[in-house]
């Protein structure tokens, strides 16, 4: 048994694997139930009583020395394995998953576009604005209800600076420091002093386009509209505009679409009228020009406005407006195809 001892100490000291798996061989075939150590243990037994003392030395000295040899050989695994999952510092975790866009995001980017083929450019103004820029400039009257506490979001130190309530302090900002032609498209969030329900919110978001020049007429608005409307909701769809009043132009419409969900032939979405409202519009009003630095004999224009929440809900359904700004993941991954 002495010259078996020695020959599996002689394997082992050599032992080496490429993998886990050959390593899980090895550790099979020397110390596992049916390994050779464990029988050559079984076999104790047979020794002579004289020889018991050595034998048994020796066989405590191989098990020893086999489990050590594996144990050394799982370890380097181990380390490599380590070494091989070690996190990259210099990166984001990974996988990381990808996010999406807004689905207002997805709609404004789509309404800008469109309006980029027909020469429009993007204009950009501040959120926090003062009252001749939101009111005064656009031909707001001194007691316009617009102005009433329930409707903006004023400074109370500061009465003259308020949360702007429409994008068309933007056109305002440009048209002062610009002489036609003038042709923009201003997207952005406003305030306004609403309770909040699934049908309002205290702030939204507007494009709002503004087209300044020498012989802009009424027919010119309807044609961008046209265009606009079949772009966004389909070659099909038909236009309708209703007179209006709004401070800034003179003659003021709304603009309504056929009912994109049911062609027009009427639905609980549209009332059972077939058409769905979705923007105001009109020619700019001269006094609007005038108090701007424009020359109203010279020029005229024409304005648009829409609220981007609206065009949104006519695309994708959405019925209840605070879901646009609850961060609800579920509610966003929903747009992840429309991106």
């Amino acid at each position: 048994m002495i010259e078996k001892i020695e020959q599996l100490l002689g394997e082992i000291e050599t032992l080496k694997a490429q993998s886990v798996e050959e390593l899980e061989t090895l550790r099979l075939k020397y110390l596992s139930k049916k390994g050779l150590i464990n029988d050559l243990m079984a076999d104790f037994r047979n020794v002579p009583a004289e020889q018991k003392k050595v034998v048994g030395q020796k066989l405590n000295e191989l098990k020893t020395k086999a489990q050590d040899k594996i144990n050394a050989l799982k370890e380097v695994f181990d380390a490599q394995k380590a070494q091989d999952e070690k996190p990259d510092l210099t990166r984001t975790a990974y996988p990381a998953p990808l996010g999406t866009r807004h689905p207002l995001t997805i709609v404004k980017n789509e309404i800008i576009d469109i309006f980029s083929r027909l020469g429009f450019v993007l204009a950009d103004g501040p959120e926090v604005e003062d009252d001749w820029h939101v009111f005064s400039s656009m031909n707001f009257a001194e007691d316009h209800p617009a102005r009433d506490m329930q409707d903006t979001f004023f400074v109370e130190s500061h009465p003259d600076i308020i949360l702007r309530t429409h994008t068309s302090s933007v056109q305002s900002r440009v048209m002062e420091v610009s002489q036609p032609p003038i042709r923009i498209i201003c997207p952005g969030r406003v305030y306004r002093n609403e309770a909040i329900s699934y049908r309002a919110h205290c702030f939204f978001h507007q494009v709002e386009a503004l087209y300044v020049d020498k012989n802009v007429s009424f027919s010119d608005l309807k044609q961008v509209l046209l265009y606009f409307a079949q772009e966004m909701f389909g070659p099909e769809t038909k236009i309708r505009l209703r007179p209006s009043y709004f401070p800034f132009t003179e003659p003021s419409a709304e603009m309504d679409i056929s009912c994109n969900i049911c062609g027009g032939k009427g639905c609980p979405f549209c009332k059972g009228t077939g058409w769905v409202e979705i923007l105001g519009c009109g020619m700019v009003d001269p006094n609007v020009l005038e108090l701007n630095g424009i020359n109203s004999k010279e020029y005229s224009g024409f304005a648009l406005g829409m609220g981007i929440e609206r065009i949104t809900n006519l695309k994708y359904q959405v019925k209840d407006l605070r879901m646009f700004s609850e961060n609800d993941k579920r509610f966003l991954e929903e747009f992840e195809s429309a991106n």
